[in-house]
């Protein structure tokens, strides 16, 4: 390679931070950290009377599970720290709920006590406000790429969480690199390949996310985590963008934590409540509590309530019969307009355009006179179109005011409502810019086209495809010799290791051989901890979280209890202390096991000359 090829390549020592990285190796930043942690590895486990001259690669991973996987998590990694185990996890990986729990793990610097201690202050009664997650939901309306999880991060995990994280996931690299903490691992899937998932179980829908670094495994590409979201072209970064907070990437990280019709039904829920607290009837204030500040009939809004009014109506039911009246509603605005018969803006100014403002009303017109012969499919054409020409004037309105110390502008929340529900009908969740963008055609090129013919990605809830994050830990180059899963989930509480087993197999890749009969029958009264051995590929405990051992013949009434979509509003204090006493008693019922079978891992460790 000549010189000026070197410069140009995504892989050159200048590029590394400002491109694309294809490299089948663990990235520097990671192997750097994970080399610092294993002298603590080694120390900690002749601490725990484990000889040790190599430290073992162990992973805890944490599955999804909502709410539920947020505190169970948290109690895992309490007791374990508790017990010392803690300080011998080179990695710790989660998905869905598990993530919210690892996030504040690390952002409490792994302070256990102070972890525990604000859990429980967080869900005393009338301790949490809606302020502050509303006011960055409206603020980040105005973005280009703003989806459904924004709504669903800063209006509803925010709130389930009771937390509001606007700390950077890049800030954790502090204790990560010092090798003080395991090196964490967050997971989502492309749910643009959701189908290829489904029929093929294609190993690049796997996303992951670091403190260094974000990207596609499978197609050993990857990014600093700093410029997710960022666009490129060509392998390179071609127009930055802030990294988002954490926060939004919970909302991501944890976006399918009920089934689609349930999540659809409660954000609709969420979205008519906040529309009827915003629009027309509050503003944000400083304090606490909302404001009455203006009233709807004001004619500087007609437009754009009439609209909102619209799209909310046809999105609950396209039948409507109100619908048609709400179209004449409309003209009858657009109409006074265009005579100038009103004080609010002209034709020109609503239209975002002054020479060609009427050839837009009368396109605007001829689609509202034609809806009443228009076919269903018509219908939802001309509404679209409706949508995306309002959303588009009032994302191009000037928010340089948005969101100031003291309140939110008429227009961040019009065009928050308005964003909000073209979403809602499009469905659309997890949407930044793809990093792989037309790279085929760079030195190191994705041979894949499907990839790099997408301008955006769409990133979702690692759970949709299997609920922990085995496939992120069992790349070679991450030498995973002993998984701790401890599993989360509703339901069977063996369906991760059965999605995962089967992951495997499609794929020829090193995981124990596991038995459906077995399966089965461990799922109707499971115990606390089953050891999965294969003849290579790393060993796996796997502890569900409610058994006989905790939980004696009332497995089924714990489950109940703390069910997935179980709301933050009906966790007490104790019912949250009761829920992470049952995974700490997980961890120390089976302390002894986790140590034995970590000997017998160190056991097969080849020794060092």
């Amino acid at each position: 390679m000549s010189l000026e090829q070197s410069l140009k390549s995504p892989l050159s020592q200048k590029n590394r931070s400002h491109g694309v990285l294809i490299t089948p190796e663990l990235q520097k930043e990671e192997k750097e950290a994970v080399d610092n942690r294993k002298p603590q590895v080694v120390m900690s486990l002749n601490k725990l009377g484990i000889k040790a001259d190599e430290a073992p690669v162990i992973a805890v991973l944490g599955s999804g599970g909502g709410l539920r996987a947020h505190f169970a998590c948290l109690g895992v990694l309490i007791e374990m720290k508790n017990h010392g185990l803690l300080d011998v996890i080179t990695y710790l990986a989660g998905v869905s709920g598990s993530t919210w729990a690892l996030s504040s793990f690390y952002t409490n610097s792994g302070n256990m006590d102070l972890i525990e201690a604000d859990l429980e202050h967080r869900f005393e009664p009338e301790n949490w406000s809606v302020r502050e997650s509303l006011q960055k939901t409206i603020e980040v309306a105005s973005l280009e790429n703003y989806s459904l999880t924004d709504f669903w991060a800063y209006v509803v995990i925010s709130r389930q969480t009771r937390e509001f994280q606007g700390s950077l996931l890049s800030s954790m690299k502090k204790h990560v690199e010092k090798g003080t903490l395991p090196y964490p691992i967050f997971a989502a899937i492309d749910n643009d390949l959701h189908d290829d998932w489904k029929d093929h179980k294609t190993q690049k829908s796997w996303f992951e996310f670091t403190p260094h670094h974000a990207g596609y495994p499978a197609l050993q590409a990857y990014i600093p985590i700093t410029q997710l979201g960022s666009q490129f072209e060509n392998g390179r970064l071609v127009k930055s963008a802030p990294e988002r907070d954490l926060s939004f990437l919970r909302g991501l990280w944890g976006s399918a934590v009920a089934n689609a019709e349930e999540n659809e039904k409660f954000i609709w829920d969420e979205f008519l409540s906040l529309k009827e607290k915003l629009l027309g009837k509050y503003q944000l204030t400083q304090g606490n509590s909302y404001t009455q500040t203006y009233s709807s009939s004001q004619p500087m809004t007609a437009v754009d309530e009439a609209l909102l009014e619209l799209m909310v109506a046809y999105i609950k039911d396209e039948k409507d019969p109100s619908i048609q009246e709400k179209l004449q509603a409309l003209q009858q605005i657009l109409d006074a307009r265009r005579d100038g018969k009103t004080s609010q803006k002209s034709t020109s100014e609503f239209l975002g355009v002054d020479e060609h403002g009427e050839p837009e009303y009368k396109k605007l017109a001829m689609m509202i006179q034609n809806w009443s012969n228009a076919s269903q499919e018509k219908q939802g054409l001309i509404l679209e179109s409706l949508v995306g020409h309002f959303t588009g004037q009032a994302s191009t309105m000037d928010l340089s005011t948005a969101l100031s110390a003291s309140k939110s502008t008429i227009w961040d929340i019009l065009a928050f409502l308005a964003k909000t529900v073209k979403c809602i009908w499009n469905w659309e969740w997890g949407t930044i810019h793809n990093f792989l963008h037309q790279h085929h055609g760079s030195n190191v090129s994705i041979t894949d086209e499907d990839m790099c013919s997408r301008k955006l990605l769409h990133l979702v809830d690692a759970g949709l495809a299997i609920n922990s994050p085995y496939p992120l830990l069992l790349p070679p180059a991450r030498e995973v010799q002993l998984i701790l899963s401890f599993d989360f989930s509703d339901g069977d509480p063996f369906e991760t290791v059965r999605a995962t087993a089967d992951y495997c197999h499609h794929h020829k890749i090193p995981f124990p051989l596991v038995k459906e009969a077995d399966l089965k029958e461990w799922a109707e009264a499971p115990t606390s901890c089953y050891i999965l051995k294969g003849e290579s590929g790393p060993m796996v405990m796997h502890f569900p979280l409610f058994n006989k051992d905790n939980c004696g013949d009332e497995i089924n009434t714990w489950r109940e209890k703390y069910g997935t979509f179980k709301l933050s509003d009906t966790y007490s204090v104790q019912v949250v202390k009761d829920l992470l006493e049952k995974s700490k008693e997980n961890v120390r019922k089976n302390k002894e096991k986790i140590i034995r079978t970590i000997k017998e891992v160190v056991g097969s460790c080849p020794k060092t000359s």
